[in-house]
C-alpha cells in the first residue's frame, strides 16, 4: 500500500472527553406531584389501608420493584440499631409476617428486644409505609406451611447458610449447598430447619407517607386506641 493510500485515525489525536461531574447529594431534588392523602379517603384501620396501597404497588410493577421488600430495623439489648431488607411474606389484621434464621442477627436482637420498625419504600409512587410494633415468633405449623411453598433451592439455602455468622470464604458456603443438594435432590422433600421460622410484627403505629410539592408531604399515622382497641388517625407535620 502506498503512503497516500493509508487510512489514518484522526480521532487518536483528539483529547479525551471530560466526564460530566456527578452531582452531590445536596443538589439532588425530586418534586413530588401527587393528589395527596386526605383523612376522609383512608380506611378505618391501618391493615385495610395497607392492603389498598400494597395492591396499587403490585399493579405498578414496572415502577415498584419487589413491592413486598421492606427494611426491618431492630435494636439489641443496649439499644444499638441495625437494619436490613427483608421480604414480606404475609399480612392480615394480626400484622406483618417475614421468615428468617432464628440465629441471625435480627432474630437474636428481637429475642432481646422485640420492638421493631418496618419501612416499605415505594419511591416511584412517592409513598412510604412505616410500621412500629413488636415481633413474636409465629406458630411452628405456620412456618412449616410456608417452608413447603419455597423453591427447592431456597429450602436448601435455609440449611446451608448459618445466617449472620462469619464465613472463611464463599467456597465454604458453596460446598455446604452442594452437599445438601446431593443429599436432597430435586423432588425430594427437604425438612424444615429447626432454627428457621417466621416472625409476626403486631403494629402499634402505622404511618402512611405521601410525597407532595415543596416538601409539604402528607403524613397520616394510625395509633392504637386505649387498651389496644380501635385506631385513631393523626396528621403529622412534614
Amino acid at each position: 500500500m502506498r503512503q497516500d493510500d493509508r487510512v489514518t485515525d484522526s480521532s487518536a489525536s483528539l483529547p479525551e472527553p471530560i466526564p460530566e461531574p456527578i452531582p452531590g447529594p445536596a443538589g439532588m431534588r425530586e418534586q413530588y406531584v401527587t393528589e395527596g392523602l386526605a383523612e376522609a379517603d383512608v380506611a378505618a384501620g391501618p391493615m385495610e389501608q395497607f392492603a389498598a396501597w400494597f395492591k396499587e404497588a403490585v399493579r405498578d410493577t414496572d415502577a415498584v420493584h419487589e413491592p413486598n421488600a421492606m427494611v426491618v430495623s431492630t435494636a439489641d439489648a443496649e439499644g444499638r440499631p441495625s437494619s436490613r431488607t427483608v421480604l414480606l411474606k404475609g399480612f392480615d389484621e394480626r400484622g406483618f409476617v417475614f421468615f428468617t434464621n432464628y440465629d441471625s442477627r435480627k432474630a437474636r436482637e428481637l429475642a432481646a428486644n422485640p420492638h421493631v420498625s418496618l419501612l416499605f419504600p415505594w419511591h416511584p409512587m412517592a409513598r412510604q409505609v412505616i410500621v412500629s410494633g413488636s415481633a413474636a415468633r409465629v406458630a411452628r405449623e405456620e412456618t412449616v406451611a410456608y417452608f413447603r411453598t419455597r423453591p427447592h433451592g431456597s429450602q436448601l439455602g435455609a440449611w446451608a447458610s448459618a445466617q449472620s455468622s462469619v464465613l472463611a470464604s464463599r467456597d465454604e458456603l458453596d460446598r455446604a449447598y452442594a452437599d445438601l443438594a446431593a443429599r436432597y435432590p430435586e423432588g425430594e422433600q427437604v425438612p424444615v430447619p429447626p432454627n428457621w421460622g417466621g416472625f409476626r410484627v403486631t403494629p402499634r403505629e402505622v404511618e402512611f407517607w405521601q410525597g407532595r410539592r415543596d416538601r409539604l408531604h402528607d403524613r397520616l399515622r394510625y395509633v392504637r386506641g386505649a387498651g389496644g382497641q380501635g385506631w385513631r388517625v393523626e396528621r403529622l407535620s412534614p
